[in-house]
């Protein structure tokens, strides 16, 4: 069976950054993961104490790949969150964005790996 390409994880996490920087997002890599393979969270900080960190997952119905929430909340909680899960894998990438209408230009908008 013959899999989909996908791009290595640090191609998608400098595109991302790229396109976030067009659109006068300010982000930033907090964790530096495996560059070939590791996965992507993004957090969401909309600067008024709340936090949102979003997955990479599977809809079971349609056979895509989606970003989905992992927590929200305030923001200390959400980080604690991200901290839990790269100490359970110490390849996650997490890139920390900062908008306070909440755009992360995610599948929304069209991006995707």
């Amino acid at each position: 069976m013959a899999t989909e390409p996908r791009l290595t994880a640090d191609f998608w996490v400098r595109a991302y950054l790229r396109r976030l920087e067009m659109a006068n997002i300010p982000a930033y890599v907090t964790k530096r993961g495996d560059p070939t393979a590791g996965a992507v969270l993004v957090k969401l900080a909309t600067l008024d104490g709340q936090a949102r960190a979003f997955q990479r997952s599977f809809d079971l119905t349609s056979g895509s790949r989606i970003w989905v929430v992992l927590a929200e909340g305030p923001e200390a909680e959400v980080d604690a969150t991200l901290a839990r899960q790269r100490k359970n894998d110490p390849d996650l990438w997490v890139i920390e964005i900062e908008s306070r209408d909440g755009t992360t230009l995610l599948d929304q908008d069209g991006l995707s790996t």
